[in-house]
């Protein structure tokens, strides 16, 4: 389909849907969160339950796998924190304790090693030992598998070819040998690619695994702090990425659809998908397809605003837009626009409001990543209650739209339509990360 063909089909198809402009700010939350990381205090349940850190409550076991441990990777600013506390420094830190570990990749830089015989902790050479901990039963209470970072190959649609699929399939293989399953969490999206990604999540559905999935940026701070209602009325939504297509098209599609599936009628997928490259896609922007004002008001949020002529302008590899249709009508819109801006940005267009609500993600570096403590309250909550924190659908759903999208890109920005997309979830209210006190300069 050429881009007038796409451009009348979507003028056609195009819905909005409208409902409210009712906007929480978490205020209260904000004042009891505040300052707990850089304290060294546990972070407040969100919904004032008692802690799960209680003193009566043991803390609860997990297997981690991975592929790769050095220095700031997923696995480090994931299993640091459960070794070390909230900020890796010795502190207090989430109610989990590591049972065992398996590393696919054992390269230059490896901390494993020093940091599994520093606390004790057996590292299997299979994941089926891991998991069972050496043992002819499942002793853990949960799996962390963190299939991101090293030396994997790449697809013809650059899809990064980490071994998701292959962790997951190793141990649902060895819960069902042992008649026994415990929660699982996949670190980012699943897959990469869709086949692996729809594989997993049937697998964990025939052996009902309790099963939890996604990036960390749905639960990280946001600058300027927004949140919407549950059944929300958007009339449109934009999102900016940046960095590689793959890497961090997932982080931007993540945050995104942590906001608009808030919406009335809550989440049925998506229809239809397509790429357009740095020269098309501002014929679908100017088409009015897109929100010329949404997107101005993502790129302008932080000290280092940008402007949309100033975007017009960027043609660096990977500059393009994801745009897709969702079965309920709403337009979706994420511009990729790498070496131009950094941090994830979403800006939203509520019936009612005059001016959007923007965002972007605050990703700060010190202590050692802190967004990733709220993924791992998510994960200790999933693990003492053996009940996901939010719906797998979600990334499930996001990993096909990225799949999809850069399939489109390898066939030249054809739209392709998406059946297998229209996913049905209900969200769940769960928060992300309260703003801070700000005790360092913010970049944006």
């Amino acid at each position: 389909m050429s881009v007038a063909e796409t451009l009348s089909y979507l003028a056609e198809t195009t819905g909005m849907n409208r409902h409210t402009d009712h906007i929480i700010r978490r205020e209260a939350l904000a004042k009891l969160s505040a300052g707990a990381l850089g304290l060294g205090l546990p972070l407040v349940d969100p919904w004032g339950q008692q802690n799960i850190r209680a003193e009566t409550t043991k803390p609860k076991s997990v297997a981690v796998v991975m592929t790769r441990w050095s220095k700031r990777l997923h696995a480090d600013v994931i299993t640091s924190k459960i070794l070390n506390g909230w900020n890796a420094d010795g502190g207090p830190g989430p109610n989990l304790k590591i049972a065992s570990m398996y590393v696919d990749q054992v390269e230059k830089n490896d901390l494993s090693q020093a940091m599994g015989k520093k606390h004790g902790i057996p590292i299997f050479d299979s994941i089926a030992g891991a998991v069972t901990v050496g043992t002819s039963g499942i002793p853990v209470d949960g799996v962390i598998s963190i299939g991101e970072h090293g030396s994997y190959p790449r697809n013809e649609k650059d899809q990064h070819l980490y071994p998701r699929r292959r962790f997951f399939s190793e141990i649902a293989a060895t819960f069902e040998k042992h008649g026994h399953v415990v929660p699982v969490f996949n670190d980012k999206h699943l897959g990469p690619v869709w086949e692996d990604a729809l594989w997993m999540y049937q697998r964990a559905q025939q052996l009902k695994i309790p099963f939890m999935a996604g990036s960390s940026l749905p639960l990280t701070f946001r600058q300027p702090e927004i949140s919407l209602p549950m059944g929300s009325e958007i009339e449109a939504a934009v999102g900016v990425g940046y960095s590689g297509l793959d890497i961090y098209g997932i982080h931007t599609l993540e945050l995104y659809q942590t906001l608009v599936e808030r919406r009335r009628g809550a989440e049925t997928g998506v229809k239809s998908v397509q790429w357009f490259d740095a020269n098309d896609m501002w014929k679908v922007v100017d088409s009015g397809v897109v929100s010329e004002d949404l997107l101005a008001a993502a790129l302008a949020l932080g000290p280092k605003a940008r402007s949309v002529a100033a975007a017009r302008k960027t043609k660096v590899k990977h500059t393009g837009l994801f745009l897709f249709q969702y079965n309920d009508g709403l337009t979706g819109a994420i511009f990729m626009l790498p070496n131009f801006t950094r941090l994830c940005r979403v800006a939203v267009k509520l019936k009612g409001q005059a001016q959007p609500l923007a965002t972007l993600t605050e990703e700060r570096p010190l202590p050692l990543i802190p967004h990733f403590s709220y993924l791992l309250k998510a994960l200790e909550k999933m693990f003492h209650t053996g009940k996901p924190s939010y719906p797998v659908e979600r990334t499930l759903l996001t990993t096909g739209i990225l799949d999809r999208v850069l399939t489109s890109r390898f066939e030249g920005g054809k739209q392709l339509l998406t059946p297998e997309l229209a996913i049905h979830y209900t969200p769940v209210d769960y928060p992300h990360a309260p703003q801070p006190p700000l005790t360092e300069p913010f970049t944006g």
